[in-house]
């Protein structure tokens, strides 16, 4: 296990229950669920994952357990099979710098400055891209650049049509995959309590067809692809999943969730079936932000 990327406070708690096995066994820190909400082992799952053509990891963006994990998770599939990473947190105009830092044609300094990192990138990040610059493995810059999605919300999707070509090289293609009636995208307008109107979950969309875009794009038939979201973007099979799926039915999609719940015995029943794996995290873990 490589403890070198956790978080003091998470290092602590996984140091003690290493060396204290008794307490170890009372005060789990998580716990993984099937989608019907039967408890199965790390082993188990990475046994299901090695197997299929593309894994979301979906997790809670602050959630140190669930970063653990991918970090954890990535290096056993590397011993299992060919990977390609790819993640919602770097956006596609920012491919060409990430290529030259996994490259090593630029340092991580010049990286911080050519690429939109997120704020919790050196923490729970920078891990994943660094499993790949040292495995010589491809990373994808998913996203759709955020001013991008920015134009959808404040001026419709039509506002996309003004972009150049090279600009639209960084989207999906247009039109896009909308259905007002996916449950993810209901739930987008609910919770925009009626701004941008449906501007606001088509802006949602247009993130969803375009992570789903690059993952095709650059999946390859004898090689797992592994995509790190926040898990709204995949849970139900919906999001990007939804979008992949108008495209390419026979695809083989493992999905995985992160949840909080206040005891790990059991999965709650408003998370069963977000997932094909549900990892609960008992929600007295500190954050990463």
């Amino acid at each position: 296990m490589n403890l070198a990327h956790v978080k003091p406070t998470i290092f602590v708690f996984l140091l003690f229950t290493m060396i204290n096995p008794a307490f170890a066994q009372k005060k789990k820190a998580y716990q993984i669920f099937t989608s019907k909400g039967k408890k199965v082992t790390y082993k188990k799952i990475l046994k299901k994952l090695s197997a299929a053509d593309i894994v979301f990891f979906g997790e809670l963006h602050n959630n140190a357990i669930a970063h653990w994990l991918q970090y954890e998770t990535t290096n056993d599939l590397l011993q299992k099979r060919e990977l390609i990473l790819g993640a919602e947190m770097i956006e596609a105009d920012n491919q060409d710098a990430l290529n030259q830092y996994l490259k090593g044609s630029i340092t991580e300094k010049e990286l911080s400055e050519k690429v939109r990192l997120w704020p919790n990138y050196n923490t729970d990040y920078k891990p994943l891209v660094e499993i790949a610059k040292n495995n010589q493995l491809p990373f994808i810059a998913t996203n759709v650049p955020r001013r991008y999605a920015s134009m959808v919300y404040k001026k419709g999707v039509k506002s996309l049509d003004t972009l150049s070509t090279k600009e639209k090289a960084w989207i999906a293609p247009l039109p896009f995959a909308y259905d007002a009636e996916v449950n993810c995208y209901k739930k987008m307008l609910s919770m925009g309590a009626g701004h941008g109107g449906d501007n606001l979950p088509k802006a949602q969309a247009l993130k969803d067809a375009t992570m789903a875009h690059f993952i095709l794009k650059n999946h390859k038939a004898d090689k797992l692809f592994l995509h790190f979201n926040g898990a709204y973007h995949s849970d139900y099979y919906e999001g990007i999943i939804w979008q992949l799926r108008q495209t390419n039915q026979k695809l083989n999609i493992v999905s995985i969730s992160t949840v909080n719940q206040s005891q790990l015995k059991k999965l709650n029943d408003d998370a069963k079936g977000k997932a094909d794996f549900i990892i609960v995290v008992d929600d007295n873990m500190p954050t990463t932000y």
